[in-house]
This record gives structure tokens, C-alpha cells and sequence, in this order.
């Protein structure tokens, strides 16, 4: 029986137990163990694999593992390794991706849940003979919650400052061997609080509890921290001078997250869909770790699943759709003329050169448009093709998913900003039924370099024209008494734009893109193709008083407008 695709699941248990395709990632833990620090970072973007990993960590050093989940995985080659390290550890692994609310109460009973909860895990301390009462005192303060019936945690402030450093005590004593701690996501709170208003609050407690269990921790043998932003050690790691930090830049451990190439066509292969491998790599490949490219897993596992129903099955934007992605609409949204400038490289397919900063704190990252190019790059908004120095490196959007999301986000905004102006767009609308064309092009041009185009011949030809369709559009669609729609099928096709006004004015916009910048012979093949098509055919079925038909073509930031036989 073919194996199911672990569509969000991180359970290395449940993908190993549960007849689900695993993309053997356990060679990790061999490099960790070779190249580890006591306390290790690792930051990738979000729907990498980290929490899988992590998860994988957990059940391969825990004391009392079940060895069998890593039968016939590069990992079980190793058999000194194992035989040294596998089920030789207490392991406390908590995630901080849940820990939110609307203030900083709220997050700190979600805190507290989570720590609680973990805690739990090891009831048979309170049985434990190597503890002395005080010590199975501590711990009871731990897991201690309101009621029977109620699972909120009790714990004061000062004990969950501690309660990573004295579980791992009270583990270590009780099996005598030093402890792994894991923390995934743990800069999700963080930007929480930052959104919600308490950040100061949180970075302090976040601080202090990381320092008390990571800091001269004489119980810890190792950590691993995983995130999407290394968070300046100023911020959270004061004092922290045992931190290894491995983020997008890094050689090491470059393959550890996320899929390679091999492993992509390995995978299409079993399913059997290895046609695909071409348009996979075009829309989610690009991901530049270290040295190696890389394909964001998510996307891969959508995408295959979606071949697996339909085997023409397009691409979509899966790892685009699984957050708001405000930071490329705040991005766009702080740009000046120069980084819009920059924008429109990257959606043709450049690149721009920039210092990257790699330590931030959450104040810092909105406080400038230069700091957010970093932060694009280290949420996997944007990829380096290559370094110029040591903080210097050239950023490129990394595939035809991340580009698309650009150039929707670029149209988004340059809907809102241009409806924000209420009586330029008025009279924009009112030249349409006017029949001043004149007036619709001087608009036109002088709106396209106000804002982001789509240009080069780095972009295929239908995505620069369903921007100044989307322009356009979102323009007209400010007439909330006009019908318009997009794409209306009338006559013998689907017309770009059509527009019906209470007047009975019908409109009909055919829009071209001119590669050779030939913008008449554009508007020409506009005006033929309404003829020829019959695109008013709709608006003649409404019997329309008057029927005006617009040829639109577009070059860069340069556009011109005809209006065709009335």
C-alpha cells in the first residue's frame, strides 16, 4: 500500500508508526552531535520542518525510546553513534507557537500551560527515591493546577522563571545523566507581544527564563532552539556566551531543513509524478541555505497531493496562504521610489544588493526599510544568490510561489493607496464613460510612477499583464453603482475588463503588454481583438445605450490608451 503524504503532521512517531512518506532527515542528528555548541540555534522560515525535527531529536536521545521508529534510516547506520546516544537522555522539549494572548496575562498562563503540561510527563518524580522531599516539593509546584476539574497551572511568577532549570535538576538527579532541552518556535511570543502590546514584559521573562536554564545550567548537556529570527542577544541571550547560531547563511547543516533536489525527485518518483519535477522546481525550489538550494517541504507535500488527484493539477501558493503575509504588504507599504525601484528587479527576476543584519529586536526590525530587507530574508520572503562581503549579500525573490505573492501584494497595495485618493480616482472612473481617453492615459502614466510595476522579460508575459489588469481594475472597482467585472466571458471569449453604468453605458477594456514597447501597434491589437471576439456582445444583450471600447497597452511604467468605433 502506498504511503500517505504527512500533510501537517510533526509527529515523528505518528509519520514513522502510522504509514506516512518521511524524508529521512536523521543524518541531522549526526552532524548536531559533531558540530553542536552546549546551547544551539537554529532559524529557519516558518513551514520548514523544524518542528518535526525537533520531534525527531525527542525520540531518538529520550531515555526509553522506542528504537525501532529509526529501523532503515541513514541514522541506524551509525551504529556507534547509537549505541552511545539513542534513549541515553532526559529530553525536555516544550513549543512557545502557541503561547499567545491578548495581554501579557494571558500569555503567561498559555506559558505556563505549556511548561505545565511538559512537566507532567514525568509524574514518577513525585515517586522518585534520588529526590529529597523538598525536591519532590519543587516539582509538585510545577504541575500544580487550580482544581481537579480545572486544567490551569498555578505556578507564581518565580517558579516559572525556574521551571526549566529545575526540572532539568530534578531529572538529572533522578537518572543520573545530564539533560537535552529543546524549544521550538520560540520567537512566536515575541512577535505576539510585539503585535499585542507587551513586548517589553515578555522579553524580560522571556530573558530570564532562558538564562536560568541555559546559562551555567551545570544539569544541561545540550539545547536546541529553533525560530524564525535570531533575536539580538541583547533582547533574550544576555550573557548567553555559549550560543551556536545557525541561520539561512550558514554552511552547516544546510540540507538539516527542508528538501532537497534529490530528495523532491525521489519523492515524485514513488508517487509516481516524476513529469512534474520541472514545475516543482520552478515554483518552490530557490531556497538558498549555505551553499545548497532548497525546496520549502511544505509547497512540495501540497503540490504532490494535489498531483496525486489530478496529475495536471496546477501550483498554487500554499506556503504564501498559510499566514496573512503582512510583512511584504508592511514592506511594500514603507517603500520610497528607490525600493520600489528595487521591488519591480525583484519581480523581474534581479537582484539587489544589501546589509543584512542577522541579530534584530523586534523594535528594530520596524524601524527602518533596510532592516526589513533582512527580515524578508530570514522569513523566506527572499533568498541570497551570493555574498559580497561579510554583511553584504545580493537577495533575489526565490521562485515563481514568493514572486506571485509579491506581485499580488504589489497590486493590493496599489489598489489601497489609489483608492485612498478620493478625487483623483473619481475623476480617473468619470473619464471612462466620458470618452477622454487622453485623460485616462495621463492618469494612468502618472499612477504607474507613483507605484510597483511588473516588468523585464524575466516575467512571463500573462503575469505583467494581470498587473496593470489588477491596477486597473482595482481603479474602477472604486464605483461601487458601476457593474465590473473581470474576465467576463461575452462573444467569442473572455473580455479583460467590462463595465456597465447606471446610465447604460457600457465599456469594454482589452489590455496588452508590449514587449518591444511598440505601444500603438499594443492598443491596435486590443481594438482588433474586442472586434474580432465580439466582446460587446453582453453589453448589446443589455441593450446599452452607448458602448465605448478601450485598447490598453502597457511597457514598463509607460502606457498608452485608444478608444475604439463607438
Amino acid at each position: 500500500m502506498m504511503k500517505k503524504l504527512p500533510v501537517g503532521v510533526d509527529g515523528f512517531e505518528k509519520i514513522r508508526t502510522q504509514g506516512f512518506y518521511y524524508v529521512d532527515k536523521t543524518m541531522f542528528i549526526a552532524e548536531l552531535l559533531e558540530n553542536w555548541g552546549e546551547v544551539n540555534l537554529f532559524t529557519r522560515p516558518r513551514r520548514f520542518g523544524k518542528t518535526l525535527t525537533m520531534d525527531m531529536l525527542k525520540a531518538f536521545f529520550e531515555i526509553g525510546c522506542d528504537r525501532t521508529l529509526f529501523d532503515g534510516l541513514e541514522i541506524s547506520k551509525e551504529t556507534e553513534l547509537c549505541e552511545e546516544y539513542m534513549g541515553k537522555f532526559p529530553v525536555i522539549s516544550i513549543t512557545l507557537k502557541s503561547v499567545d494572548g491578548k495581554n501579557y496575562q494571558e500569555a503567561c498562563a498559555a506559558l505556563r500551560s505549556v511548561i505545565g503540561i511538559e512537566a507532567m510527563r514525568f509524574l514518577f518524580l513525585l515517586e522518585s527515591d534520588r529526590l529529597s522531599e523538598e525536591e519532590r516539593a519543587m516539582y509538585r509546584q510545577l504541575i500544580e493546577v487550580g482544581s481537579l476539574q480545572s486544567s490551569v497551572f498555578t505556578m507564581t511568577d518565580a517558579v516559572m522563571l525556574t521551571s526549566l532549570k529545575v526540572l532539568s535538576l530534578l531529572l538529572s538527579k533522578h537518572y543520573g545523566r545530564q539533560v537535552i532541552l529543546l524549544i521550538d518556535e520560540y520567537d512566536v511570543l515575541l512577535d505576539k507581544a510585539f503585535q499585542n502590546g507587551y513586548y517589553d514584559e515578555m522579553v524580560m521573562l522571556i530573558r530570564n527564563l532562558f538564562g536560568n536554564a541555559l546559562k551555567s545550567n551545570a544539569d544541561l548537556y545540550f539545547a536546541v532552539i529553533t525560530g524564525c529570527l535570531r533575536v539580538s542577544k541583547e533582547s533574550i541571550f544576555t550573557g548567553l556566551n555559549n550560543l551556536n547560531v545557525m541561520t539561512v547563511t550558514d554552511e552547516y547543516f544546510s540540507d538539516s531543513f527542508g528538501f532537497t533536489d534529490d530528495e523532491v525527485k525521489e519523492l515524485l518518483v514513488y508517487y509516481g509524478r516524476e513529469e512534474a519535477a520541472d514545475i516543482m522546481r520552478e515554483w518552490y525550489d530557490g531556497y538558498r541555505f549555505g551553499e545548497r538550494l532548497i525546496y520549502c517541504p511544505w509547497d512540495v507535500i501540497k503540490y504532490t497531493q494535489a498531483l496525486r488527484r489530478n496529475k495536471n493539477a496546477l501550483p498554487d501558493n500554499y506556503w504564501a496562504n498559510t499566514s496573512g503575509n503582512e510583512l511584504v504588504r508592511h514592506f511594500i507599504d514603507k517603500a520610497d521610489q528607490s525600493t520600489r525601484d528595487e521591488v519591480e528587479q525583484l519581480i523581474a527576476g534581479g537582484a539587489v544588493r544589501k546589509r543584512i543584519r542577522q541579530e534584530l529586536t523586534y523594535r528594530e526590525i520596524d524601524s527602518s526599510i533596510e532592516n526589513l530587507w533582512s527580515v524578508l530574508l530570514m522569513t523566506g520572503y527572499l533568498t541570497t544568490t551570493g555574498r559580497v562581503s561579510a554583511k553584504d549579500y545580493t537577495l533575489a525573490i526565490p521562485n515563481a510561489e514568493i514572486r506571485d505573492l509579491f506581485v499580488t501584494q504589489v497590486r493590493e497595495w496599489f489598489g489601497d493607496t489609489s483608492r485612498a485618493d478620493i478625487s483623483r480616482i473619481e475623476k480617473f472612473c468619470a473619464a471612462f464613460p466620458d470618452g477622454d481617453a487622453e485623460r485616462i492615459e495621463e492618469m494612468l502614466h502618472g499612477y504607474l510612477w507613483d507605484s510597483i510595476s511588473v516588468r523585464d522579460t524575466a516575467v512571463r508575459r500573462n503575469m505583467k499583464e494581470n498587473f496593470y489588469h489588477g491596477m486597473v481594475l482595482g481603479l474602477l472597482q472604486s464605483r461601487s453603482d458601476w457593474l465590473v467585472r473581470s474576465n467576463a466571458e461575452t462573444g467569442e471569449g473572455y473580455s479583460d475588463i467590462l463595465v456597465y453604468t447606471p446610465d447604460k453605458i457600457g465599456i469594454v477594456i482589452e489590455l496588452k503588454y508590449a514587449d518591444d514597447g511598440n505601444l500603438e501597434k499594443g492598443c491596435a491589437d486590443a481594438l482588433r481583438q474586442i472586434e474580432e471576439r465580439k466582446y460587446t456582445a453582453a453589453l448589446e444583450r443589455r441593450k446599452a445605450a452607448k458602448i465605448i471600447k478601450y485598447g490598453m497597452a502597457f511597457w514598463e511604467k509607460e502606457c498608452r490608451v485608444v478608444m475604439g468605433g463607438q
